[in-house]
């Protein structure tokens, strides 16, 4: 699993920190940062993650 996020689109809303910690978080500047290659067993919530983004800038790629 791959985790690709647009940052184009990405305004820092920060929902994904709050669907998946273990995968998204802000840096020390307040923008996002994310694992781009999170552990399977994080499928879930990375996909939640992704539904809540209100600007659907997160993308999983198998």
């Amino acid at each position: 699993m791959k985790v690709v996020v647009d940052m184009n689109k990405c305004q820092d809303h920060g929902q994904c920190v709050f669907a998946a910690p273990d995968v998204f978080s802000f840096d020390d500047a307040g923008h996002l940062a994310y694992v781009a290659d999170p552990d399977v067993a994080l499928r879930e919530e990375v996909e939640e993650a992704a539904d809540v983004c209100p600007l659907q800038a997160i993308r999983i790629e198998d």
